[in-house]
């Protein structure tokens, strides 16, 4: 089991009084990025316009550089406001191959302190059925505490 307890204090300590959109996304991508095998690719998609996502602070190759709420696992975190855990992204409806790679994918939605939608926070394995609820409950927990902050 991964060592939750070790990257939430972790991150918190990285973050401290920080309230910045941006350099919390790039500090929460990396450490995210680097803490368990598993994760092949790790990032944000942020709100930027209606219905639009694009991409943001990450860690792994290239992602696709926006993302329509309409389309993919991504698009259906920011439609929906849940937290979409894909055991097997082939079959996924409407799923988008950012990465060829890609087996398995959760992806949160991503809060400020107005409740407002600011993102997605994607993470990506090269292994099938890689993530459970239990690693969608720790990251949800973590992104609300760091993202509570940000005002806009």
């Amino acid at each position: 089991m991964p060592d939750y307890d070790t990257l939430t204090k972790t991150i918190a300590s990285l973050t401290q009084g920080e309230d910045d959109a941006v350099a919390l996304m790039a500090t929460v991508a990396c450490e995210v990025h680097h803490f368990d095998a598993r994760f092949d690719w790790t990032g944000f998609y942020r709100v930027t316009g209606p219905e639009m996502l694009k991409i943001g602070p990450y860690q792994g190759g290239h992602g696709c550089l926006q993302i329509p709420f309409s389309r993919g696992v991504c698009g259906a975190a920011a439609r929906t406001g849940e937290v979409q855990l894909v055991a097997d992204v082939e079959a996924f409806d409407g799923h988008i191959a950012c990465a060829s790679s890609t087996r398995s994918e959760l992806v949160l939605p991503v809060f400020n302190e107005a409740a407002e939608l600011i993102a997605v926070f994607d993470i990506d394995s090269d292994q099938p059925d890689a993530f459970t609820a239990e690693d969608a409950t720790h990251m949800a927990a973590i992104l609300k505490s760091v993202f509570s902050v940000v005002t806009k």
